[in-house]
This record gives structure tokens, sequence and C-alpha cells, in this order.
């Protein structure tokens, strides 16, 4: 069911990536807490979405295709903001690509192996991945106004370039698993046809030299 907590919860994810991009146009270090208050509610919900649809056995196709997706639009929106409002520069916006360039990947894959009723187990290091790039935005969202005893910018920046790194990696995996399914699905070249008449070929003349 849509209404049940699990999907609440992803739905409500969703629905405060419009509040936390409209806050990039607020001014003020006050903005960035409750910026980062946002994301990290976001954040949590990841987590206590499926832990709940576990355990209170309410797993749903509807939940399986919404909580991705809200994955990527909250990772999305966040690295695509940062990058407009100068808080990730320079060589850092290429991080920010690869990582935006592998959601697309993997969601493509995704929906090749859904139609051929192929599921795609996310690894470890996958996790890993994850854990990092919610840690590293946080920081790059909150930037300036953390304490000045922790360099935000600084660890989000080395932190974005890690997530990258494993972006890499991961993306790679699910690319060589999709491969696979992909390959061994091409049709095979139909036999060429043989034309119906056969030219019937010229007697041969024979005589005496």
């Amino acid at each position: 069911m849509i209404t049940s907590l699990p999907n609440l919860l992803t739905l409500s994810r969703i629905g405060v990536i419009p509040a936390i991009v409209a806050l990039f146009w607020v001014d003020g270090e006050l903005t960035r807490w409750v910026m980062l208050g946002l994301y990290t509610f976001a954040c949590l919900t990841d987590f206590f979405d499926g832990y709940a649809a576990r355990s209170m056995g309410t797993i749903s196709n509807f939940g399986k295709f919404l909580d991705p997706v809200a994955d990527k639009l909250l990772v999305a929106a966040v690295i695509l903001m940062l990058v407009a409002f100068d808080r990730v520069t320079g060589l850092s916006i290429l991080a920010g690509l690869v990582i935006l360039c592998r959601e697309m990947l993997v969601s493509g894959l995704r929906e090749f192996l859904a139609d051929i009723k192929v599921g795609v187990p996310v690894s470890k290091l996958a996790k890993w991945k994850t854990v990092i790039q919610m840690l590293t935005l946080g920081f790059l969202i909150i930037g300036d106004a953390s304490p000045a005893m922790i360099p935000a910018m600084l660890i989000g920046e080395i932190g974005l370039w890690i997530a990258a790194a494993l972006t890499i990696v991961t993306g790679y995996d699910y690319l060589k698993t999709g491969l696979k399914h992909l390959t061994a699905n091409d049709p095979k070249p139909a036999p060429a046809e043989e034309p119906a008449d056969k030219p019937v070929p010229h007697a041969e003349k024979s005589g005496a030299g």
C-alpha cells in the first residue's frame, strides 16, 4: 500500500527536496543548519524505510521502485545546487559529475534488468559508498557555518572524491553484471535466404576439336 509507513518515509524523503533547494537562496548560518537538519532527516529515512518494510513485512513493488528513485533525486538535487551556488568548485565539480553519471547508468541498467526479471543485489562496497556520499554532502551543505575547529569544506571535498572513486568501482560492477545479460539476449542474425529460382547452368558445348 502507498500509505504504509515505509512508503510514507520514502515519500517524505522526496518531499523535503524542494525545501532544501529553496533554502539555498536564503543566506545565513541558521539556514545552513536548517538545511542540514532536513538533509539529515532525508538520509535517516533511507535507512528506516527499508528497515520498517522488512520488519513489518510490507515490502511492496511501489517501495522497491520509489526507494532508489528518491535516493537519486536527493543526491542529484543537492549536488546540482552545491555547484550552482559555488560550494563545489574547480576540479571537485568533476567528482560530482562522475557521481551523477553513475546514477544515470545504474538507473538505466536496473530498468533493463527489471524488464527481464533480473535483480542486482547491492554490494557492501556500494553501501559504504552511499554512507560516505551522504556524509560528504552534509559537510558541503553546512560549509562555512560549521564550527571553526571542523574544516567542513575540506572534509566535504575530500569525501566527494572518495565517493566518486567508489562510484566508479561500484558502477563498473553493475555494468559488468548488466553486460552479461545485454549480450546474452542479443538476437542471432538470421541466415541468408537462398534465391527461390536458381539459374539453370548453360549446357557445355561438346564437339570435335
